[in-house]
């Protein structure tokens, strides 16, 4: 097999998994809290925030790429890549792969939230090698679909580094509805991730499982709106909307 087809072949794989597959650095990063030094890694609440902010703005970058698109584009389909139409309008007029730019803001949160340069360092090299994968196979489904308009497009516009030079105004106007039936469990997974950091960090320290009252309010909002929104997205229509 040539690289370039053992480079697709893993990437269609890694894609498939995208949705889980990178919650398993939690694993690793809540052993490190209990190897790491107690007087780093104490509850530090600017730094925390900071965290979180960081998290958030992830977050925030994908909803703006969400509320944009039209239906069956940029979608959370986990079995075969899917592009009835190319984006390149909006976000997609500055960056072609917005969503994993968020996706990488949204990881690196939990990460700073170790205090460790050397996990920040692995964690940007292994999130490079592990979506560079991903970018490729989906890049080269959109050259065979698409084409010449693929091509042009590419060349315009960088993979994850934005440029606002050629930014082109949106197709469709923003969708909040969209984005709250779409990115729900985003939202409420990342403050899972944080109050699971926060359970892990506080055993290794005291030797007690508890959540800072940062975390209980966070995890508790959290899930209060999980709960509505997934009420709404099964037993209404509300947040659906034509062609998104």
């Amino acid at each position: 097999m040539s690289l370039v087809h053992e480079l697709e072949k893993s990437g269609n794989w890694l894609f498939r998994r995208r949705s889980w597959l990178p919650a398993t650095i939690l694993v690793p990063a809540a052993a490190y809290l209990f190897i790491a030094n107690r007087s780093v890694i104490y509850f530090n609440y600017t730094w925390e925030i900071a965290c979180i902010l960081v998290s958030v703005a992830g977050e925030l970058l994908r909803s703006f790429t969400v509320g944009y698109v039209p239906r069956n584009t940029s979608g959370r389909n986990v079995i075969d890549q899917l592009a009835d139409d190319l984006n390149t309008s909006g976000i997609y007029s500055v960056v072609r792969h917005p969503l994993y730019v968020g996706n990488f803001l949204m990881w690196l949160g939990p990460v700073m939230f170790l205090r460790s340069v050397w996990w920040v360092l692995v964690f940007i090299l292994a999130y490079w090698l592990y979506y560079e994968r991903i970018i490729f196979a989906e890049e080269q489904y959109l050259r065979r679909k698409f084409g010449e308009a693929y091509d042009a497009w590419a060349f315009r516009v960088k993979a994850v580094f934005p440029s606002f030079r050629n930014y082109v105004r949106p197709k469709l106007p923003f969708s909040f509805r969209n984005v709250l039936r779409r990115e729900y469990n985003s939202i409420t997974n990342l403050f899972i991730v944080f109050a699971f950091l926060d359970l892990c960090r506080n055993l290794a320290v005291t030797g007690r499982l508890y959540l800072e009252p940062l975390y209980v309010t966070l995890l508790v909002s959290a899930l209060i709106f999980w709960a509505i929104i997934r009420y709404m997205v099964k037993r209404t229509k509300f947040l659906y909307v034509e062609g998104r």
